[in-house]
């Protein structure tokens, strides 16, 4: 029981951890688009 409750932890960390990054990269992503000089073509 104790292992299934680490390993349930851990999944839970890896999952905080993942939607961390891939709200940073989304928000550096709108940060270029917002900074970037205009596409005039």
């Amino acid at each position: 029981m104790k292992k299934l409750l680490v390993l349930a932890v851990i999944a839970a960390a890896g999952y905080v951890v993942y939607r961390q990054i891939t709200a940073s990269q989304a928000e550096q992503d709108l940060w270029t688009e917002a900074t970037s000089a205009p596409d005039l073509r």
